[in-house]
């Protein structure tokens, strides 16, 4: 559906603010549809973001400054969500032997199950509508756009 359908507005002052609503109401779409998905699993988005860092480092250790480096939502507290996926039994925590300010989390057997199951939801349906040549344009677009 068109993004003036979607939110009811006919005009924009140009272009390219048109181009910025549509890549917001895109992304809180998507947001939207991936809430639905992993609460069924009782997983936030940014919980499922730590879990799939946590799988990519393995078998190395992740601090908790490192997740928060690579998490897409970068307003997120690590620490606390660490703490939630610890009290699930998906992570495991460690202080670090030669530096004791330093925690090391792990993703647990639990975690790498539960992530099993979810690369099998359709989260990555939502865009079957674009074909690749349009998504890596897409994506170039957008790193343009980042700069």
């Amino acid at each position: 559906m068109k993004l003036e359908e979607e939110i009811q507005q006919t005009t924009f002052k140009s272009e390219h603010q048109k181009l910025l609503i549509n890549i917001i109401y895109t992304g809180n779409w998507i947001n939207q549809k991936s809430v639905r998905l992993l609460k069924k699993h009782n997983l936030t988005p940014q919980q499922f973001n730590i879990l799939r860092i946590l799988r990519g480092q393995r078998p190395n250790t992740s601090t908790i400054m490192l997740l928060q480096a690579r998490m897409l939502d970068r307003m997120s507290n690590a620490s606390r969500l660490v703490e939630k996926l610890l009290g699930k039994g998906l992570v495991d925590r460690q202080m670090n032997d030669v530096d004791r300010r330093r925690v090391d989390v792990t993703i647990t057997d639990k975690g790498l199950a539960l992530l099993k199951v979810i690369d099998g939801l359709p989260l990555d349906d939502l865009l079957t509508t674009i074909s690749i040549e349009d998504a890596q344009t897409v994506n170039s677009l957008l790193d343009k756009m980042r700069g």
